[in-house]
């Protein structure tokens, strides 16, 4: 379980130092997943690949297993963000509005952004399974 922590957290060092290096504006931990994601990716595809954490299975102490702990336990990770909130409460007050008004039309554009994306896939889906 350790070692499969410590693989998690070092995907995101890579990623971190990445974007810091090559001054990339996204976050580290984004591209910590995407190198994780790569290197599940790489197990499936090179069998030598398939050894400690990144064993097949979903057994307590492989990626996967760690990855279902932290993902059961993930409402605690949200802890500190409401700290910060409930500390910055005033600033919250003051610009409540303008808040409020920025999640509102994100959220409209994110379910726009979704439907056209399922549009586009089902009538590319429908579009392949036609018969020629």
């Amino acid at each position: 379980m350790i070692s499969s922590l410590g693989l998690i957290l070092l995907c995101q060092l890579i990623g971190e130092v990445i974007v810091r290096g090559l001054g990339l504006p996204m976050p580290g931990p984004v591209l910590g997943l995407v190198v994780l994601l790569l290197l599940l990716l790489l197990r499936d595809k090179v069998r030598g690949l398939a050894v400690g954490p990144l064993a097949n299975g979903a057994t307590e102490g492989s990626i996967e297993g760690v990855s279902r702990v932290l993902l059961a336990n993930l409402s605690l990770l949200f802890v500190p963000a409401g700290v910060g909130v409930v500390q910055k409460l005033d600033l919250v007050a003051a610009h409540g509005l303008a808040i409020a008004a920025v999640l509102v039309l994100s959220v409209v554009v994110t379910l726009l952004v979704t439907v056209a994306a399922f549009v586009v896939t089902s009538r590319l889906v429908a579009h392949k399974r036609e018969p020629s």
